[in-house]
C-alpha cells in the first residue's frame, strides 16, 4: 500500500508551525488510540501512521529531507528501495503517546522487554563517479557482537537462569493509571528483572554476564546514486549487539564527498569553469570539457562573451529517487594574457585601429543590460 503524505495524515498545511504540528498530533493520536478503538485494526494502523508522521515533521532536519525527497527519504525500513537503509525514524507510537499524555504508553498484553544496542557511526568517502552510479562498499566495523560462549544470554552455558518471582517471567507488571483517555491499565517494566522475565543464576565467565563481546564485522553497504555530502543513511540492526539477547543498534553511514579536480557540484548540477582563450572566443571553435567519466565536445560560437553559460541537461548527477538528472553547466570566461611579446603587442595595436575592436555606445548599452540582468 502506498504511503500517504505526512501532511495529509496530520491534516495540516505544508507551512504548519511546530505548535500546529503538535496540536494536530495530539488530536489524531487520541482519536485513533487502540484503547479507544478496541479490536479495530484500521484505527491501530492509523495510530501508527500518525506517530510516524509526527516524528518526521516535528524534526527540522527530517522534515527538510522529507520536503525535498518525499518518502524516499522519509521512513524506509529494512528491505526498502535502497537496500535496507532507514532514512527516517522507527519511533514506538505508544512511547510517543506516553511522552505527550503520561501513562498509557505501553501495549496491553505485551511481552518481555528487549534492550537495544547502541548505534554506530561510520564515514564513507565517495567520488563523484561513485555518487553518479551508486556503489557498494565493504566496511570493516569494530563493535560489540553476541557472546560466542553463551550465545548472548549472559548466563553460564546459556541456561543458568531463574524465572523472576516478581513478574513470574512476563517481564512486566500491570498497574492502573489515569490518562486523558480515562482510567487505563498500563504495563510497566518489572523493576527486579528490568523487563527480561528472568534473572541470571550464574554468569557467563567469558562476557561476565553481559551477553556481548568486542569483535568486528565486514558489512556490505549499497549506497544509492545521487547521495550528497553530509547525508546520513542507516542500516537497521548493524550496530552494536544488545546485552543479553536484545535488538542490535543501527549502523549510521555519513556521506563524505571528495572534491572533483575540475567539476563543482551544486545540488544535482555539475559546473565546469572554462577559461577560454581570446582567439577562440572571437572566432568560435570546439572545446573539450570534462565529464565525470571522459570528456564532451562543446561548440563555442564566434563572439562568445565572458560569463556566458552553456547548459547541457541530463549530464549532471541523478536524484536519489532516480526520477531525474541534473545539468552540466559550462561557465565561460575569457583568458586575457598578462604579458605580451613584441610581435603580439604589434598585432594588438593593429587590431585597436579597427572599429570592430572599439567599444561603442550600443555595445556599452548591451553590456550594461547584461550586467543588470546578472545581478538583479
Amino acid at each position: 500500500m502506498e504511503k500517504r503524505d505526512y501532511y495529509e495524515v496530520l491534516d495540516i498545511s505544508k507551512n504548519a508551525t511546530v505548535d500546529e504540528i503538535k496540536k494536530a498530533y495530539r488530536k489524531k493520536a487520541v482519536q485513533y488510540h487502540p484503547d479507544r478503538n478496541p479490536d479495530n485494526k484500521e484505527a491501530e494502523e492509523m495510530f501508527k501512521e500518525v506517530a510516524e508522521a509526527y516524528e518526521i515533521l516535528s524534526d527540522d532536519n527530517k522534515r527538510a529531507r522529507y520536503d525535498r525527497y518525499g518518502h524516499q527519504m522519509g521512513n524506509m525500513g529494512s528491505g526498502g528501495g535502497f537496500g535496507g537503509f532507514d532514512f527516517g525514524g522507527g519511533v514506538d507510537p505508544f512511547d510517543l503517546f506516553s511522552q505527550f499524555f503520561g501513562g498509557g504508553g505501553s501495549r496491553q498484553g505485551g511481552g518481555r522487554r528487549q534492550g537495544r544496542g547502541s548505534d554506530l557511526r561510520v564515514k564513507v568517502t565517495l567520488s563523484l563517479k561513485d555518487i553518479a552510479e551508486g556503489v557498494e562498499k565493504q566496511i570493516k566495523v569494530k563493535k560489540y557482537v553476541t557472546c560466542s560462549v553463551c550465545s548472548g544470554s549472559g548466563a553460564k552455558d546459556g541456561s543458568a537462569f531463574n524465572t523472576c518471582s516478581k513478574c513470574r517471567g512476563t517481564g512486566h507488571i500491570t498497574q492502573v493509571v489515569n490518562t486523558i483517555l480515562g482510567q487505563m491499565r498500563s504495563e510497566a517494566v518489572c523493576p527486579d528483572c528490568q523487563g527480561e522475565g528472568k534473572q541470571i543464576k550464574e554468569k557467563c565467565a567469558h562476557c561476565n554476564g553481559e551477553g556481548v563481546e568486542m569483535g568486528e564485522e565486514i558489512i556490505s553497504v549499497k549506497i544509492p546514486a545521487g547521495v550528497a555530502d553530509g547525508m546520513q543513511l542507516s542500516m537497521r540492526g548493524k550496530g552494536n549487539a544488545a546485552r543479553r539477547g536484545g535488538v542490535s543498534g543501527d549502523l549510521l553511514i555519513l556521506i563524505n564527498e571528495e572534491e572533483h579536480p575540475e567539476l563543482i557540484r551544486e545540488e544535482n548540477n555539475l559546473i565546469f569553469n572554462l577559461l577560454l582563450d581570446f582567439p577562440t572566443a572571437v572566432l568560435g571553435g570546439e572545446i573539450e570539457v570534462p565529464l565525470i567519466e571522459g570528456t564532451m565536445k562543446v561548440k563555442i560560437p564566434a563572439g562568445t562573451q565572458p560569463n556566458t553559460l552553456q547548459r547541457f541537461p541530463g549530464k549532471g548527477l541523478p536524484t536519489v529517487n532516480r526520477y531525474g538528472r541534473g545539468e552540466l553547466i559550462v561557465n565561460i570566461n575569457i583568458y586575457v594574457p598578462e604579458v605580451l611579446n613584441t610581435e603580439e603587442k604589434r598585432i594588438m595595436e593593429k587590431l585597436k585601429e579597427h572599429d570592430n575592436f572599439r567599444t561603442s555606445g550600443s555595445i556599452l548599452d548591451k553590456f550594461k543590460r547584461k550586467m543588470k540582468t546578472m545581478f538583479s
